[in-house]
């Protein structure tokens, strides 16, 4: 298996990438290749700065990069010898099994539907993430990759998240809820009363109807689904009011000797907590839909998120996601046709 690995794409490139390679080849590397792409030079200059060991690599020159002010689709046709473009043509070649950036988002996706292409019944790809929840981590889609869609997208959306929520999360027969404003059939616009009706009437998906925004950190479904610009919203929505609710507790337990002695009775609980709100823990969202494995790391991914998302797409490869969603996708398109 070869990971194709952008080390220019992010925030933290290239040394949070590289680091994150080095550690995902130490803890899960075996029977796994990682493939380098980025302007050769910067990659062994920063390999030497952090000490790391390039023989287990393979190193793929690229002279260009596709940086966060570029524009998505002159990006896509206009820079081929970026780590981005140049990464997604080899996965359409077969010269990959899987490809991982941290860059931007709307170039990957672009780029992802111009060259890796969709499966059949799929339209647009969308961005999956695992968010954290009370009772578990739930998927939600699309977190910002389709700002505007139609229903027969977010119908593909239930079917794809129900694939990946099974195949990757574990999750027997998941359950899939539509984000509305009402849990009743009638609620929300005209496109989500009838993306309700063709989710409710999707055979390959558990449609459980609509969920309220206050009900998705509960955790009680496995997949929420939603146009990219609602999603967008419940994902950043999510992170601020972990960390301020985080940062919020810190002057609280430090008040005095009595609440700094109760920290110590808990602190092990909050860590575990903090730990569940990390993203670096999920390491990226995957371009559902797409023909081929694509894993959209953080933005601003360290180390740590960069190994996760690598981890995320040896699993992807390892479980066939790809073929099982594309299967599962026909199999609704066959019964709508009956």
């Amino acid at each position: 298996m070869k990971i194709l690995l952008d080390v220019m794409g992010g925030d933290n490139a290239p040394n949070a990438v590289l680091q994150g390679a080095a550690d995902a080849v130490k803890e899960f590397g075996q029977g796994m290749t990682i493939a380098l792409l980025g302007q050769e030079e910067v990659i062994r200059q920063a390999a030497a700065e952090l000490n790391i060991d390039l023989t287990p690599f393979e190193i793929v020159n690229c002279t260009e990069v596709v940086t966060m002010e570029d524009d998505p689709v002159k990006a896509a046709r206009h820079k081929p010898d970026s780590s981005l473009v140049k990464g997604l043509t080899m996965l359409k070649k077969g010269e990959g099994d899987a490809f991982v950036s941290a860059g931007s988002t709307g170039a990957l996706h672009v780029a992802t539907s111009l060259i890796v292409r969709t499966v059949k019944g799929v339209k647009r790809p969308a961005l999956a993430t695992p968010m954290p929840g009370i009772q578990q981590h739930y998927l939600l889609l699309d977190c910002g990759a389709n700002a505007e869609c139609r229903a027969d997208m977010l119908n593909a959306f239930g079917t794809m998240g129900s694939v990946y929520a099974e195949k990757v999360m574990g999750r027997p027969n998941p359950s899939v809820a539509l984000v509305n404003n009402g849990a009743e059939d009638h609620k929300g616009t005209p496109m989500y009363r009838e993306a309700h009706q063709k989710l409710k009437a999707n055979p390959s998906i558990r449609f459980v109807g609509n969920i309220e925004p206050r009900y998705i950190p509960e955790g009680k479904v496995d997949v929420v689904v939603c146009d990219g610009f609602v999603g967008n919203v419940v994902l950043k929505l999510t992170e601020g009011v972990a960390t301020s609710l985080l940062g919020m507790l810190k002057p609280i337990f430090l008040k005095n000797l009595f609440t700094k002695l109760a920290y110590l009775t808990i602190k092990d609980g909050l860590r575990g907590l903090k730990k569940m709100m990390d993203s670096e823990e999920v390491g990226g969202a995957p371009l559902l839909g797409a023909a081929r494995p694509v894993i959209k790391a953080h933005g601003s991914s360290k180390a740590r998120g960069i190994k996760n998302a690598i981890r995320q797409a040896k699993t992807c490869v390892e479980n066939d996601l790809c073929g099982t969603m594309e299967k599962a996708l026909a199999e609704t398109m066959a019964a709508v046709q009956e």
